[in-house]
């Protein structure tokens, strides 16, 4: 597993990162333990998870779970210092966690105080920004953004505030670094330029949707990366699963995500499954397991700190992990441009 260094920070986290969001709910904590032991031992030491998880579906009597189950984890082995750790503070809309209040200063000390204890840590590696409080284009919302009723003054003036609070949260010991999710360009180059104004705590990274079908960073938010030393977190480098070929347009294997959440949150669509057996036609050609194909495809974006990756099962884990050593040949790269070339924005 090579290591990259995240950001400007002196974070070395592994390539390929493990994702827990269904800890709690689709796996127990067992099966979540077992997941970080085996995910550690394949060289991986960095695990990515949120106040709000798990999800599909978002529940209130499950918030919180999957911190307790890594919480659980660290008092068992004792091997905290092990595991790089992000965690993710939720804010506006999110209206089962401290009733949809927006990201600010008290939310921050309140959400900071509440994972620790979950997480029975002292302090947390990486923390993040779930989504912006002024909305964003991501989770499909792109066919309808519009930022023109953006307040622009309130928007800086509570990034100030934010960075103030976690500022105050570095110099308690309690956060390390901060991270982005979910932002834009424009708003990940005004926490960089708020931040260097007032010497306040840079942001390391951001944690965006990105895979083979969902491209939306290579542009702007790619060059801005570049040049700022911001490392993409890649969250859903499987599509949710879509990318691993067992779904169809009347396939939904028993258990899979799609089982409880049918539209895998708006991915499904006509135009996705051409672009699917592209992909996996370029995988059954050069002989690759299409998850594997999948994930090292995304660890050699020139703006990549890690590719989050979740699973259900110890053997998905284990097909996942062997993109770790998975280098791509200079034709299926090229294969791959030409099918995003075909299939340019499935969803």
């Amino acid at each position: 597993m090579r290591m990259k260094k995240l950001g400007r920070t002196d974070l070395d986290v592994s390539e390929l990162c493990l994702g827990s969001m269904t800890w709690g709910s689709q796996n127990t904590m067992d099966e979540g333990h077992a997941q970080i032991d085996m995910a550690l031992d394949h060289g991986v030491n960095f695990i990515d998870t949120a106040e709000m998880y798990p999800v599909n579906p978002v529940l209130v009597e499950t918030i919180g779970k999957t911190e307790e189950v890594i919480g659980e984890w660290f008092a068992r082995t004792g091997r905290r210092d092990e595991v790089i750790l992000a965690t993710k503070i939720s804010g506006a809309g999110q209206r089962m966690v401290r009733d949809g209040a927006p990201i600010s200063a008290k939310t921050i000390r309140e959400a900071v105080e509440s994972s620790l204890r979950r997480l029975q840590t002292d302090v947390i590696d990486l923390y993040q920004l779930h989504w912006p409080n002024r909305g964003s284009y991501h989770f499909r919302q792109n066919w309808a953004f519009n930022p023109s009723a953006q307040p622009r003054g309130a928007t800086l003036d509570n990034m100030l505030d934010v960075l103030e609070e976690m500022q105050r949260q570095v110099d308690a010991g309690r956060i390390r670094h901060v991270g982005l999710s979910n932002e834009s360009a424009w708003g990940t180059a005004q926490w960089l330029r708020i931040a260097e104004e007032h010497g306040l705590p840079r942001v390391a990274s951001i944690q965006n949707e990105y895979s083979l079908l969902c491209r939306i960073f290579d542009l702007d938010l790619a060059e801005l990366c570049h040049h700022e030393d911001v490392g993409l977190l890649a969250f859903s480098p499987l599509a949710c699963g879509l990318l691993s070929g067992k779904y169809g347009p009347d396939r939904i294997p028993e258990g899979s995500r799609r089982s409880v959440a049918p539209e895998l949150g708006g991915r499904v669509s006509p135009r996705v499954w051409p672009a699917i057996d592209a992909y996996l036609a370029v995988a059954r050609k050069h002989g690759l397991d299409p998850v594997q194909m999948a994930l090292a495809w995304c660890r050699t974006r020139p703006f990549m700190g890690s590719v989050i990756f979740g699973a259900t099962s110890l053997k998905q884990l284990e097909t996942a992990l062997g993109a770790a050593e998975l280098d791509l040949s200079d034709e299926v790269l090229k294969e791959i441009r030409v099918a995003h070339k075909a299939h340019p924005m499935p969803y």
